[in-house]
């Protein structure tokens, strides 16, 4: 099977997992990096030797002061790029990598703000070229489970449910001020693995009604936090509700602001019993239903596969689609109309009024059961 070749930009924290289970797949290999920090591209590929990566495999850049990644872009043999940089260059990482000719696959969020994100939609339409966009944790087995199980019939129709996220964030991390910055936050930082995954069981969103709120100024961090103690520019307690076009209400809870909690991190409730869903920041479960006549929750078996750390299968997803001509999973449309409703809470906040969704997008298409590892079609 020939490969499609892929490049990184962006040579991070993130870029390692990417490195590691891109391995796995057999039908993409990471070829080339690039990052506005000199040598850490180089960093990066000497760092995952171990799983094939070096001088001969693996071509490290340097982008140049202002960021931009011309040589990586002008390599004739990378057909995909992963932008993997910070979440205030996406949109316009993912603008340099369309121009180039490529596609692109960016990490979550889609965007900061649905202005620069819609630029992508309309670039990747005109060129014609896929863009897709993390999380793809949905194709895990837990969250695939859970899809399945709603998609027949276990609990009836779904009519309510909760997604909640809190705690105190990475307040003392070395880059603490980062997540407590504009385009990050709970809600852009964590919130698109629960919308994501929202949306995947229950199809797109119709509007939202949220209360936000900052509650501190400041942050102390730990003892390699720079600076030690730093602003936060970002609300940082976020709930409301989500009304999705099924007719579903989902209330959401996103915090940095809670020392500890006791809730599940997803609960479905029906017209015919509940399902717990594993926390949509993993691959893999426990998933859990009640039905009618139950004495407790019941664990369900997981039918499918990439239940372990499996980051870059939605960009694997793309490249299958690419192939094929069918949709790809992570898509950008799919992305955007998370982005929106993840906006909407401070939007709504703001306003004191319900915010109507207008972008919409199709449900990912299940993945298929009995996948061998490393494929993702039949």
């Amino acid at each position: 099977m020939k490969k499609t070749k892929l490049g990184v930009i962006g040579c991070g924290m993130i870029s390692g997992a990417y490195l590691k289970a891109a391995s796995r797949f057999q039908n993409i290999e990471i070829v080339a990096g690039s990052d506005i920090v000199p040598g850490r591209a180089a960093a990066k590929r000497d760092e995952f030797k171990e799983f094939g990566y070096n001088e001969n495999t693996f071509r490290a850049y340097d982008a140049n002061p202002e960021g931009t990644n011309e040589e990586l872009l002008a390599d004739p043999e990378i057909e995909v790029v992963l932008n993997l940089t910070p979440p205030k260059q996406h949109s316009r990482v993912d603008l340099e990598i369309l121009n180039a000719g490529k596609h692109a696959y960016s990490e979550k969020p889609f965007g900061v703000n649905l202005e620069d994100a819609k630029k992508v939609l309309k670039l990747a339409e005109e060129k014609n070229l896929r863009c897709g966009c993390a999380p793809d944790t949905f194709l895990g087995g837990g969250q695939q489970t859970a899809r399945k199980l709603i998609d027949d019939g276990w609990i009836g129709k779904p009519l309510a449910g909760t997604a909640i996220v809190m705690g105190r964030g990475p307040e003392k991390w070395p880059q603490a001020p980062f997540f407590f910055d504009y385009g990050a936050g709970p809600m852009l930082d964590l919130g698109p693995y629960y919308v994501t995954t929202l949306v995947n069981m229950l199809g797109p969103a119709k509007r939202v009604t949220a209360f936000t709120k900052k509650f501190d100024d400041m942050r102390v961090g730990g003892p390699e936090t720079q600076p030690p103690v730093y602003p936060i520019n970002v609300t940082t307690h976020l709930t409301g509700v989500i009304e999705f076009q099924c007719g579903a209400l989902i209330t959401m809870i996103s915090s940095f602001d809670v020392w500890k909690h006791g809730h599940c991190p997803i609960e479905i409730y029906g017209s015919e019993g509940s399902l717990q869903v594993p926390d949509p920041n993993t691959f893999g479960g426990p998933v859990r239903v009640f039905r009618k006549g139950f004495e407790d929750w019941q664990d369900v078996p997981m039918p499918f596969g990439y239940t372990d750390n499996s980051r870059s299968i939605g960009a694997v997803d793309m490249v299958n689609a690419i192939k094929s001509g069918r949709p790809h999973r992570a898509n950008n449309k799919l992305a955007y109309h998370v982005l929106e409703i993840m906006c909407s809470f401070d939007k709504s906040s703001e306003l004191g009024r319900p915010v109507d969704i207008e972008s919409t997008c199709e449900r990912p298409a299940p993945l298929p059961l009995g996948l061998d590892d490393g494929f993702l079609d039949d």
